[in-house]
């Protein structure tokens, strides 16, 4: 007996529409909606499309700036790097497919934010990935991290374009969600620049790339919903990614618009065909119909809701000027893809879709686009933790032991197992890469004396003690990192990932963690031009630590001034530019020497972080600083280990006059750099002059890592040993 047919209604909340949400449907039409058109709005309304809980929330954030070209709202952020040439970036998630199936989830993610990239007419050169996985010894942590990582490089290198930067952190917290966050940067012409607003109607809308398949389908719908112990059986929901598609596609996609053919141009991400074109028609005011017969199909018998919901990879949409469709035809056939006018832009403000000569879906644009439901979702301040008193922190047993396990823990060793399997160095423009040993990524703008800073940062545990002021780091983190580099720091995108925002403790999260960031992005002149939400990032009610990721890009005016931690010398003077009170709160030392996870985080003075900041770049620009580290996970053993083992020197740190040692070494107090300089005495006049506090923390010599405190020697270990335990951890992990 065969099981009974479900109603609309059933079918809505099946696709994640809650009741109150299909009630508006059905008031926005006026009728009950077919199966096709509840697709539709399902996708375009999901969390992963609409924005509903957190668009609010954006808001906040400031999103000009005399260098923004293009803001929020389209495929990607532009930014004016001089000379008439442009910066085209975006971070975006892939996290609940990644952790279905790792592999593809992980490569459809590298795929979907180049697409974004070069949708809006650039080339990418660069890629970065933020990763989040649960602790090491969970049952699949470790075939998620060898998933995940494969399938970055796989794509990535295949593509052709050089992965250059990143993070990884190990917790508990992620066990049963982890994060996935790709982050793409390109280069065009400043006035070459291509949007996805159709421009009026009676233009022929085509579909290029790969063909459509079945894969995928309620991928955003997916994103948008929390896992529970069946998830895995989502799998047919990861779409699957062609690199080498992607790499003509691009090829092809920029010669197409070379050839002055495209008048708007969406690529299909979340949502596929759906949200391709209702945004392209939506932005641009028109009406479109498609004829779906004409979409290039790789399986037999797809419907017409298999058609629109598919996410298929590696496929673009285009309304071309008119007279243009036998240029883009010949460009596509040259490149071995698919090209097809499947439909064209009309007066009528509709979407219309025809399927076999019916009509199978017509429904109004407006409500779809822009006019989905939105939720003031209520929210309760945050419980936060009590700021700790370095004297009631116990310092270590074993000082060798505590340094140790603060160097090789899984957050903080060496990640050479990961960016050893990532092509870092196609294209010839890579300067500074996860292996030279910079607080970014540098690649040189082609042809010119100029580069560019890229990194990716977050603290979550940050943002889980203090979400306000975890927000606030993980900005002044990002933008401390492009400063520690030499470049000025232009602007940010950013990639939230949290929790049920049906949740009031998890809104209060997304909450304050916006407003920290909003206020930062203020004070340091650094505002958000792309970025991307990732809620319901939890299983069986369990949500992920807070993890509001801040991807950001800085200019290098001149890439041959530019700075890193290698390049110590024997009699250097370790400097630390920055006030130091020992915030132990949060911190690695915390966690890895005491177990526990408690403390408030350090505070982030922001009008601080930019004072110190501008100071540190003025000498690095003027060529007096070369060996320069920020301070963060770690404190001043960490900044300090880097730049010993990067410059493969020793360092002997001085604690003798800190009221207490393990606060002063392990200490994560914000607005920090540690340079290695030959005349300390200079450059600590100019930080006094300039109101800023110096002082000299150690120097380099011999070959041991060590440190002396008040009462003599606290630790010694040669860096050769130090370079083992850092270096081992992971292939140690990976292969036992």
């Amino acid at each position: 007996m065969s099981a009974p047919q479900k109603t609309i209604a059933q079918l809505a909340e099946e696709y994640g529409l809650a009741p109150n949400e299909y009630q508006v449907l059905l008031d926005r039409l006026g009728r009950e909606p077919n199966q096709v058109e509840l697709g539709v709005f399902s996708v375009m309304w999901s969390e992963h499309c609409s924005y509903k809980s957190s668009k609010n929330q954006l808001m906040k954030f400031p999103v000009t700036g005399p260098r923004v070209i293009c803001g929020p709202g389209e495929n990607a952020g532009v930014i004016d790097i001089d000379d008439g040439d442009a910066c085209i970036f975006k971070m975006e998630s892939h996290n609940h497919p990644s952790y279905i199936e790792p592999y593809q989830g992980a490569a459809t993610g590298v795929g979907g934010i180049m697409r974004d990239v070069f949708t809006m007419g650039a080339r990418p050169v660069a890629l970065l990935n933020a990763l989040r996985f649960g602790e090491p010894g969970h049952e699949k942590t470790k075939r998620l991290v060898k998933g995940v990582v494969s399938g970055i490089g796989g794509y990535g290198n295949c593509v052709g374009v050089p992965t250059v930067a990143g993070e990884t952190n190990f917790h508990k917290g992620y066990n049963g969600n982890i994060l996935v966050n790709a982050m793409c940067v390109g280069l065009a012409r400043a006035d070459e620049i291509y949007y996805s607003a159709a421009p009026e109607a009676g233009h022929d809308v085509v579909y290029f790339g790969s063909k459509t398949g079945r894969d995928g389908i309620h991928g955003a719908t997916m994103s948008s919903a929390e896992f529970d112990d069946e998830s895995d059986a989502k799998r047919p929901t990861v779409q699957v990614g062609d690199p080498f598609a992607e790499k003509l596609l691009i090829e092809a996609t920029l010669e197409l618009m070379a050839s002055g053919a495209v008048a708007a141009i969406q690529d299909m991400g979340a949502a596929g065909l759906t949200s391709s074109s209702v945004e392209m028609a939506g932005k641009g005011g028109v009406g479109v119909e498609l004829d779906l017969d004409k979409v290039p199909q790789r399986e037999t018998g797809m419907t017409a809701y298999e058609m629109m919901l598919s996410e298929s990879q590696e496929r673009m949409l285009a309304v071309l000027k008119p007279g243009f469709e036998d240029v883009g035809y010949r460009i596509f056939q040259k490149w071995g893809l698919d090209f097809a006018v499947i439909g064209k832009t009309t007066d009528t403000g509709h979407l219309v879709l025809k399927h076999h000569g019916e009509i199978v879906c017509d429904v109004p644009l407006a409500p779809l686009f822009d006019d989905a439901p939105l939720y003031d979702r209520p929210w309760v301040q945050p419980e936060l933790q009590p700021r700790l008193d370095p004297g009631e922190v116990p310092a270590p047993d074993s000082w060798n032991d505590a340094v140790l396990k603060v160097i090789a823990c899984p957050d903080m060793a060496s990640k050479r197992w990961i960016w050893e399997q990532y092509d870092r160095h196609v294209m010839a423009d890579t300067l500074q890469d996860s292996s030279t040993g910079a607080d970014a990524g540098v690649i040189r703008v082609h042809g010119t004396e100029k580069g560019l800073a890229v990194t990716s940062d977050c603290t979550p545990r940050y943002v889980q003690a203090d979400p306000y002021e975890g927000g606030k780091q993980a900005v002044a983190e990002a933008w401390r990192n492009l400063t520690a580099v030499g470049s000025r720091p232009i602007a940010i995108t950013d990639n939230l990932n949290f929790g049920n925002p049906q949740r009031p403790e998890i809104m209060g999260q997304i909450v304050r963690a916006t407003d920290g960031m909003a206020e930062a992005c203020r004070e340091l002149d650094f505002p958000v031009v792309s970025g991307n939400v990732s809620l319901y990032n939890e299983t069986n009610g369990v949500a992920i630590p807070p993890t509001p990721t801040v991807g950001a890009v800085g200019l290098l005016t001149n890439y041959d001034v530019t700075t890193g931690f290698a390049g110590a010398a024997e009699g250097d003077v370790l400097v630390l530019i920055g006030q130091t009170n020992g915030e132990l709160g949060a911190s690695i030392y915390l966690r890895e020497v005491l177990g526990r996870e408690d403390g408030a985080p350090p505070p982030v003075d922001l009008k601080l972080e930019r004072k110190t900041g501008d100071f540190v770049r003025g000498l690095i620009e003027a060529g007096e600083l070369t060996v320069v580290h920020d301070l963060s996970d770690g404190g001043l053993v960490g900044a300090a280990a880097d730049i010993a083992l990067a410059s493969d020197v020793g360092i002997e740190l001085n604690a003798s006059s800190a009221a207490h040692a393990h606060a002063f070494l392990f200490g994560e107090d914000q607005a920090r750099y540690l340079v290695a300089v030959s005349d300390a005495d200079a450059l600590i006049a100019k930080a006094q002059a300039a109101g800023l506090h110096a002082s000299v923390v150690g120097q380099v010599k011999g070959t041991d890592f060590a440190s002396s405190g008040p009462k003599g020697e606290l630790f010694r270990i040669p860096v050769a040993h130090v370079r083992e335990f850092h270096e081992g951890w992971m292939p140690n992990w990976i292969e036992g």
